[in-house]
């Protein structure tokens, strides 16, 4: 292809002529490249990463994201005087999502013990999160400005009401960069059922490069789609089609500097050439043990899907990924009705597999660098739904944090007598985001990216987190 320095043909047209060549996702001419080696904590080859700012507690995240709200009163908010007046009217104001369907009081079925040394009392639905609850901060105090799933959403991963802000696990991986340059930094593991509520915008890079966004793997026998060579194409044609194709998009990005998803489409070129080794041996869980399989759950039908997600996080951080995030098909925590029949199924599929992640990590030596977080986007309402269903609320919900120079054996805040409202060490969902950023060596206000002529960020504004770093990390 001599004639291509003398002769470049309009990208499109190119692209039109040479797609039944090319196939699918190119690979850049890296493949003979060898697989980088883990960096230090808080160190990155990333040329765009900022690097850390204090002395990092964390380097890794595993986020299992529990869509729909989670009901705290019949999982982590045990409340003996909602059993008291069960059935009997609440006396005082109540924010209702659907006022028409609102009842009396619903006392939680599921009964609460104290846990592990550290006395945590934690419902019967949860006996594997019991065996780990010396392990965890539980935050029984945060609060959510908004009662409605997608904005709430939003918030909890973006900090902002509106689509199109950068989500947290962009801003880690703005800020630490990659440390294995086999991997995409951020992987989104999603559940075969189908997408979450407010799908891909759970895991944007909204105004940051579009680099930062996560790399969703589907489940199934080809979790990244387009990477294998196409059959009949030799590794020598393959590497001259793509150094072809990564000449072709430089010469167009050279007209057209400030495109990011250009300039992310051939950063992922180059990744998916080094991917097409390292993915499937990242997912290859045969390399486990019998007994690890049994911890997550995999010889169970009930547990079997989510544990493998979960041990394929483990697997992922293991090799060097800054951010693992976990969804759930639609929004199975959304308890409008069977609020008990469900909470049943959905902790029959998740206990196991999130308490064995933990486990996992902590007997690897993995646990003080990673932080794990198991929570949804907000709580429920202490009164009924309709027969047995509980609505949303946003003044109370509970979440817990295991790893990453959080408190071990800790339970923080405090909510009234009907888990309606937190009353005691109030978390807003800007303070989690800044002790998050923090116990990963990032100062919140620093970590900034110019949107429309301003410094933005996750946070947007200058809160007391230094009250929280405190009572929250070790």
């Amino acid at each position: 292809m001599h004639c291509a320095e003398h002769f470049l043909p309009n990208r499109r047209a190119f692209l039109s002529y040479s797609a039944g060549n090319l196939g699918g996702l190119a690979l850049a001419h890296l493949l003979n490249q060898e697989r980088a080696s883990a960096a230090p904590l808080g160190s990155s080859s990333s040329p765009l990463a900022l690097g850390t700012h204090h002395p990092a507690r964390a380097d890794a995240v595993i986020s299992l994201f529990q869509h729909g709200g989670p009901s705290q009163m019949d999982l982590f908010d045990p409340k003996p005087e909602l059993t008291k007046y069960d059935g009997k009217p609440y006396e005082g104001d109540l924010e209702i999502h659907f006022p028409g369907q609102k009842g009396n009081l619903l006392a939680s079925p599921f009964k609460f013990e104290p846990r592990g040394e550290s006395g945590i009392e934690l419902s019967d639905l949860l006996p594997h999160t019991a065996t780990i609850v010396d392990d965890l901060t539980l935050i029984r105090s945060v609060t959510t400005e908004s009662v409605d799933h997608e904005s709430a959403l939003r918030l909890i991963h973006s900090g902002k009401f509106q689509a199109g802000y950068p989500t947290w696990g962009s801003w880690v991986t703005y800020g630490l960069g990659t440390v294995n340059q086999n991997l995409p930094a951020y992987v989104v593991l999603t559940d075969p059922g189908g997408m979450p509520v407010d799908s891909v915008r759970n895991w944007t890079a909204g105004w940051l490069p579009a680099a930062y966004q996560g790399t969703a793997f589907r489940p199934g026998a080809t979790p990244v789609p387009n990477l294998a060579t196409p059959a009949g194409i030799t590794p020598g044609a393959r590497a001259r089609q793509l150094e072809l194709l990564e000449s072709l998009n430089k010469t167009h990005l050279r007209s057209y500097p400030n495109n990011t998803e250009l300039a992310a489409r051939i950063n992922n070129f180059e990744i998916a050439a080094r991917m097409q080794a390292t993915v499937p041996e990242a997912l290859d869980l045969s390399q486990e043990t019998e007994a690890t399989k049994a911890m997550y759950g995999l010889d169970n039908p009930a547990t079997a899907e989510y544990g493998t997600r979960c041990l394929i996080a483990r697997r992922l951080v293991e090799r060097g990924v800054r951010f693992v995030q976990l969804f759930l098909a639609g929004q199975p925590w959304d308890t409008h009705s069977n609020n008990a029949a469900t909470l049943k199924s959905l902790c029959a599929r998740s206990d196991q597999p999130s308490a064995a992640l933990v486990r996992d990590l902590k007997q690897r030596g993995l646990l003080d660098r990673t932080i794990v977080m198991w929570g949804g986007e907000f709580g429920r309402l202490p009164v009924s739904q309709g027969k047995d269903g509980r609505d949303h609320n946003r003044h109370a919900n509970s979440l817990w944090l295991a790893g990453g120079g959080f408190k071990a054996g800790y339970c923080h805040g405090q909510t009234d007598d009907f888990s309606y409202k937190a009353v005691q060490d109030v978390v807003t969902v800007h303070d989690l985001h800044a002790t998050l950023l923090h116990a990963l060596g990032l100062d919140h206000k620093k970590l900034t990216y110019p949107h429309n002529g301003l410094p933005g960020s996750l946070t947007d504004i200058a809160i007391t987190k230094a009250e929280l770093e405190p009572r929250l990390l070790r």
